[in-house]
């Protein structure tokens, strides 16, 4: 026994249960091959703007002006999927299950447009907007759900008659707007539908297109502050978009969007939106470099839509700038912050799983504060700007040709549809 009035020892810890990995501080692990990588053969181009002020070593550190750091655990954007990194396995489960979705965070800092036609994703994801294009529309139109949609429309353009090209031409404008109308029945915002890609190079052609289109709303209850028509942002489609804004007070989505000087050509327009493209940007860097995998924020189709973001904010431009076709969710969250997202229901579903802490890279604040200068492009200035873009040359006419086919598709179904009992076959 000890002495009296001797200190007492404290009482030695007894062990306790180790914590669990989920539960324990993880430190982010150092990146696998420290080594440089061989340098691309085809370099995607800087189009981070720099800050007025901003040192050329701050610059090359990858500190863009509205480019904040990509938050641990996105994705880096590759043809494919990731393996899950330290600081996604950080947030213990009891934290995940209260956090927010990413999908929701999204919402809090970018209007969220579904790309899709099809009501069902529509109803799940609840997104404010919703894009449609002929592909979409052939492949929603191939689903037993929707034939009574397809049988009105066939009959419709049974009704108007005229020659078999005509019947099929309306029958197909309708089928257009009578998805366009039910996904409106789903959301509270507007739709986007598309005109012919076919009349891609006539302004004339897309101006009584759109308007033929606004005219088949209008006789199923929809008025034109909900619909948004979608043009190829070609010259001829820019200046269309132009017009359809000035004159009839339609509303224009310019997609097909991969340059800055479509970009720019629509802004001056004053069109109401336009949809550069992300993912198909990324295709062409992959397919045409030896660079093959890149991390969100140096995504060249990342990069694409910042810079314009950032001249956008800064001229005081009202066009929305909507990111569109994504390749993989760590894109969309390394453009939270963009105006609009138009995002697939597969990669909806991806991103309401995913419970990671999305903080905005884009902002009008930062944006202001770039040192871009503020252009103009007529007719001759914009062809040579962007037939200077390879990447952006290519995957126009590409995107032309591949909406065209699937019109020519669609046309073809519906015309099956149409004559093929009454010619016996």
């Amino acid at each position: 026994m000890a002495a009296s009035g001797s200190p007492r020892r404290p009482p030695v810890p007894t062990p306790g249960p180790r914590a669990s990995q989920s539960e324990s501080l993880s430190l982010p692990l150092p990146r696998p091959g420290s080594s440089r990588p061989r340098p691309s053969r085809v370099r995607a181009p800087d189009w981070r703007c720099r800050p007025a002020g901003l040192g050329l070593a701050r610059e090359r550190a990858g500190r863009g002006c509205a480019r904040r750091p990509v938050p641990s655990g996105h994705a880096p954007s590759l043809i494919g999927a990731r393996a899950p990194r330290a600081a996604d396995m950080s947030v213990s489960p009891v934290k995940r299950q209260k956090m927010e979705s990413a999908l929701d965070q999204l919402k809090h800092h970018t209007t969220v447009v579904a790309d899709t036609g099809d009501f069902n994703a529509i109803d799940e994801y609840k997104p404010l907007d919703a894009t449609t294009n002929p592909s979409l529309i052939l492949a929603a139109a191939q689903m037993p759900a929707y034939q009574k949609l397809v049988d009105d429309a066939v009959a419709y353009g049974k009704k108007l008659g005229g020659s078999e090209e005509e019947q099929i031409k309306n029958a197909s404008d309708k089928l257009f707007v009578l998805f366009g109308a039910e996904i409106l029945k789903r959301i509270p915002g507007r739709v986007s539908t598309e005109v012919d890609a076919r009349l891609s190079f006539d302004k004339e052609g897309m101006i009584q297109r759109a308007r033929r289109l606004i005219d088949l709303y209008k006789e199923v209850g929809v008025g034109k502050d909900r619909i948004l028509i979608k043009l190829s942002s070609t010259w001829e489609g820019i200046q269309a978009g132009r017009v359809l804004e000035a004159e009839y007070g339609i509303h224009c989505n310019m997609t097909l969007l991969f340059s800055f000087a479509q970009a720019v050509a629509c802004a001056e327009a004053g069109v109401t939106l336009i949809s550069p493209f992300v993912g198909r940007i990324l295709d062409w860097y992959v397919a045409n470099g030896d660079k093959k995998t890149y991390e969100p924020s140096e995504d060249p189709g990342v990069k694409s839509v910042t810079k314009i973001y950032n001249y956008y904010k800064k001229f005081g431009y009202k066009t929305i700038v909507m990111g569109a076709s994504f390749r993989n969710t760590g894109q969309i969250k390394a453009l939270t912050g963009c105006d609009y997202l138009t995002i697939s229901p597969k990669l909806l579903a991806e991103l309401s799983k995913e419970h990671v802490k999305l903080t905005p890279t884009l902002s009008v604040k930062e944006a202001q504060a770039c040192d871009l200068e503020k252009i103009h492009l007529d007719e001759k200035a914009f062809r040579w700007q962007h037939n200077e873009d390879q990447m952006a040359v290519e995957k126009l006419s590409d995107g032309i040709r591949r909406f065209a086919a699937d019109a020519v598709k669609l046309e073809r179904m519906l015309k099956e549809r149409m004559f093929s009992t009454e010619n016996g076959k």
